[in-house]
């Protein structure tokens, strides 16, 4: 990293969270008095080091207009796609346009649904991201791992090799559009910016993140979420 770094956040949120089970997206769920995207754009809204943030959205969405984030100045928004990588390209091509001057241009792709992450967190990842190869936030696994066939366990994992990952992720924003449009090209799915860059040939580096960084998935995940950030507020 130099001084002419330039850093932007992207947070797809063009999601119907479908298997939430409920008749609206995630991320426009309350939570704890405010919309849960509301809670996972606020760490980078607090570091002074990131220009700006683009909240990516789908074509039909109604709600975001309604939140207060909505008129903030350093908040952009794009329109996302069917597919992830389509909605983080959105985004990227956002940031790549309002970046033209300058050439080096990091990029922390963060999930919407990802209420809980702190500041520290971001920090630890820009310090620790290898400047080449990017980075991500991720966990060891601790559990014992077991893979199943026809609801039998097959076998046991040595669980020292896996990591479960977390955003935000952070690469270099010429490096992940190419890596993520080669995907597309390709029809290749993928579910976090990292297997973008795998396929690339990058090797990120794992920067160890925290439990409490949950992901809302599931109904009963927002009171988890809930009790993380009642935490957070305790902490000196």
């Amino acid at each position: 990293m130099t001084q002419n770094t330039r850093y932007w956040a992207v947070i797809p949120a063009a999601g119907g969270g479908t298997r939430m089970g409920l008749n609206r997206p995630k991320q426009y769920l309350p939570l704890r008095g405010r919309a849960l995207l509301e809670w996972s754009v606020a760490p980078f809204l607090d570091l002074p080091w990131i220009d700006a943030i683009v909240v990516v959205l789908a074509r039909n969405d109604g709600e975001y207009a309604r939140l207060p984030i909505a008129r903030h100045p350093r908040i952009i928004t794009a329109t996302g796609g069917a597919a992830r990588a389509e909605s983080v390209l959105a985004g990227l091509a956002v940031v790549a346009e309002r970046s033209r001057a300058f050439k080096d241009v990091r990029v922390l792709v963060h999930d919407a649904a990802r209420p809980c992450v702190t500041q520290a967190e971001i920090e630890r990842l820009q310090e620790e991201a290898d400047d080449r190869h990017g980075g991500l936030l991720a966990l060891p696994v601790t559990d014992t791992l077991k893979r199943g066939k026809h609801s039998r366990v097959a076998d046991t994992v040595d669980r020292a090799f896996y990591w479960r990952a977390q955003t935000p992720q952070l690469f270099r924003l010429d490096v992940l559009m190419s890596a993520l449009v080669e995907c597309t090209q390709r029809g290749l799915e993928i579910t976090d910016e990292s297997s973008a860059m795998e396929r690339a040939g990058y090797k990120p580096r794992l920067v160890r993140g925290q439990e409490s960084n949950i992901k809302v998935t599931y109904p009963q995940d927002l009171r988890l979420a809930e009790f993380w950030l009642t935490q957070q507020e305790r902490q000196p």
